[in-house]
């Protein structure tokens, strides 16, 4: 006769229905980090053998504090959950779904407990590549490192939150390798190059302003969302309240980045003057209305012939098309407020003065991020060191 094997402890055999035997364990798991109750673990298997190796897996996750229960969350549904408790800006929340789109394509129908640092490294590895289709079907350009790294952050963050909520025993995201980024280069214009840009914008109309305040270090979605109740010509003084930006390829209007973003600062007297000249521009525009037509008095400072203000995307789209004018090289219209913390820096402004002026509320950001060297500073530095060294 046979003697069984000695079942592990809670263990029984039980009969099903159908007449067939299986060995059922019952675990005792700890407790529901949501409820605080006790949970136990059910499992049934066909042989001693079986039951014996789940048992003692089980019984050493459940003792290192890694056992989860099964459960049916998708990565897709782990991905809808933590977004909408994100209580961010629209357009960070934007940027969240963006990143997490492939994630959601590739294995969205996946159960979270299934998923692994190898599909983490395919994603990264075929979003670098390129190729990936899109919803609408269309390929997907390769994305850069920084992309790619973004993406594992933000899926790093979901599993986080479904690792707190006892969905899955470890995250992932969290062994994967980022990719190796490398810095952009940023441009600035020269005091020569922005002398050409500000004789070309004196001849862009109303789009004048804008280059102004670009160059004054405002960021193209406060320069959108300056109105006239914002600035103060008498005293002299402008105030950043407010940006029209881009969320889902809808504008919308929406609160400084920080609160070091909302700031008054003075206004220099060619800034003054240009400002002028739009508001007598948008008088003009009011006077030459056809009988009927009504102006929109939306009171933006950077406004069409009809007062609407102008969409963020035809301002950068018009900032290249004025720096072909000016007949200087082309850098980004966010660089141009590199421009100013660059020139700022080599005209002695103290570094803290430079954050505040840009809305920045750590000087050392400011520093290693919006302040460059230029070549003429560079060689004044040269000439420094041939004095030091010829002595």
């Amino acid at each position: 006769m046979t003697r069984r094997r000695r079942l592990p402890p809670g263990a029984k055999w039980v009969t099903l229905p159908s007449g067939a035997k299986r060995v059922e364990i019952v675990l005792d798991a700890g407790q529901d980090p949501a409820t605080g109750k006790r949970r136990q673990v059910r499992r049934r298997f066909r042989t001693e053998d079986e039951a014996k190796s789940a048992y003692t897996t089980m019984a050493a996750e459940v003792q290192a504090g890694t056992f989860t229960h099964r459960s049916a969350k998708t990565v897709e549904s782990v991905c809808e959950e933590w977004l909408k408790g994100r209580r961010v800006r629209p357009a960070t929340k934007a940027n969240y779904t963006d990143v997490l789109k492939p994630v959601v394509a590739a294995y969205g129908q996946m159960s979270v407990q299934q998923l692994t640092k190898a599909h983490v490294d395919e994603l990264m590895t075929a979003l670098s590549v390129g190729g990936l289709l899109k919803s609408n079907g269309r390929p997907r350009k390769p994305w850069s490192a920084r992309s790619v790294n973004l993406m594992v952050t933000v899926l790093q963050m979901v599993l986080d939150d479904a690792l707190r909520q006892g969905f899955v025993a470890r995250n992932v995201a969290a062994l994967v390798d980022r990719l190796e980024q490398t810095k952009p280069e940023m441009q600035t214009f020269t005091e020569a190059e922005v002398k050409r840009v500000l004789a070309a914008a004196a001849e862009d109309g109303r789009y004048e302003i804008a280059w102004h305040l670009a160059l004054s270090g405002l960021r193209r979605g406060e320069i959108c969302g300056l109105k006239w109740q914002d600035v103060d010509l008498d005293a002299g003084m402008v105030t950043i309240r407010r940006a029209r930006i881009m969320v889902d390829s809808e504008v919308q209007e929406a609160l400084p980045k920080s609160r070091s973003g909302e700031r008054t600062l003075p206004l220099p007297d060619s800034l003054r003057g240009v400002l002028r000249r739009a508001r007598k521009v948008q008088a003009e525009d009011r006077l030459r209305l056809p009988s009927g037509d009504y102006y929109v008095e939306g009171d933006y400072v950077l406004a069409d012939e009809a007062g609407a203000p102008i969409h963020p995307e035809t301002v950068g789209f018009r900032w290249h098309k004025m720096l072909d004018s000016a007949g200087v090289r082309h850098i980004r219209l966010h660089d141009a407020r590199h421009t100013c913390g660059t020139l700022m820096h080599l005209r002695g402004v103290p570094v803290a003065v430079i954050a505040a002026w840009l809305g920045h509320k750590d000087a050392s950001f400011t520093m290693r991020t919006y302040v460059h060297s230029q070549d003429d500073a560079l060689r004044s530095a040269a000439a420094a060191v041939s004095v030091v060294t010829s002595a």
